[in-house]
């Protein structure tokens, strides 16, 4: 099942697919800036019934140095399978739109990034056919960036650096200088930004404090998160006043039950303590009066203990 961590791990490059040349500096690899770039099909299944689908694909065009295929794989956890995979889907890239294809392996964790950035051989030991390289961005490698001004330097980045590090203790900073650029930042880019974030901290505990951040200093926002928020505010706002009209019902109905009591048994109640049975709002109180009232020789005596 794919999750929503897996999705935006890969879709920030769809959204951004120029993003590709600052990972690629980060992670020490040279490529020429970046003239054009175009979103290609992920499908990459053959006419036989085995479907194989890369999670993103870009056509990306340097400027003097020709195009390349990139390939984006969102992995979150070790699979002994894919690296056949991978190789798989690079073979059948150059033979389909004969251009040279690079993977990029995103993860959330330290040991499955490393796990991906192995070299992996395939062919007898003697004489390898083909070795398998990925390029890896994860938590060991990109940058933690908390400096709002380098937020606005760079979004797309500072976004990959909050999903890669979903799991790390410094993600609180990350979604702090986040909330603080993105106010100043144009709806059409923000709210994309916003939903991205939320998915990829997927189940992870950061992505409450990032729902908090949104419902506080993002609340003008109309993204799907922020709509979702306000709903569920919304609805808690209506429970709890459907509860506290429960409650307060409750108690006016037991203190209309302690003085009818009293008036019963021919019992005199003071203005006093008639203002104190009926501003009293706790249920088990009024309870516990009422029981008293049955046999107390005054209005006072019901309040005895208290």
């Amino acid at each position: 099942m794919v999750s929503s961590p897996h999705e935006a791990m890969h879709r920030i490059f769809q959204e951004h697919p120029e993003l590709f040349s600052r990972v690629s500096e980060v992670l020490g690899v040279g490529f020429a800036p970046l003239a054009s770039f175009t979103v290609l099909p992920n499908d990459l299944t053959e006419t036989q019934p085995l479907e194989r689908r890369v999670d993103t694909l870009l056509r990306l065009d340097t400027e003097g140095e020709g195009s390349f295929l990139l390939a984006v794989e969102a992995q979150g956890k070790k699979d002994p399978d894919k690296p056949a995979s991978w190789a798989y889907y690079a073979s059948y890239l150059l033979a389909k739109y004969r251009l040279q294809p690079m993977l990029l392996v995103v993860c959330q964790d330290r040991s499955t990034a490393e796990w991906a950035a192995r070299p992996v051989r395939f062919g007898p030991p003697q004489w390898p056919l083909l070795t398998l390289c990925p390029l890896v961005a994860g938590p060991h490698n990109m940058p933690l960036i908390t400096d709002p001004a380098e937020v606005r330097k760079d979004l797309a980045l500072a976004t990959l650096s909050a999903i890669t590090h979903a799991a790390s203790p410094d993600i609180g900073a990350i979604l702090k200088a986040m909330t603080r650029v993105l106010p100043d930042t144009p709806a059409e880019l923000a709210n994309p930004i916003i939903e991205l974030i939320a998915q990829g901290l997927g189940k992870h505990p950061s992505v409450e404090l990032w729902r908090k951040l949104v419902a506080v200093d993002l609340s003008f926002y109309k993204s799907p998160l922020s709509e979702e928020l306000r709903a569920e505010g919304r609805a808690e706002g209506r429970a709890e006043g459907r509860a506290e009209g429960r409650a307060q019902g409750e108690a006016r109905r037991a203190a209309e039950d302690v003085l009818a009591v009293l008036a019963e048994r021919g019992v005199g109640v003071s203005e006093e303590a008639r203002e104190r049975i009926t501003g009293c709002g706790d249920p088990e109180t009024l309870s516990r009066w009422l029981r008293r009232a049955v046999t107390s020789p005054s209005a006072e005596g019901i309040f005895t203990e208290e």
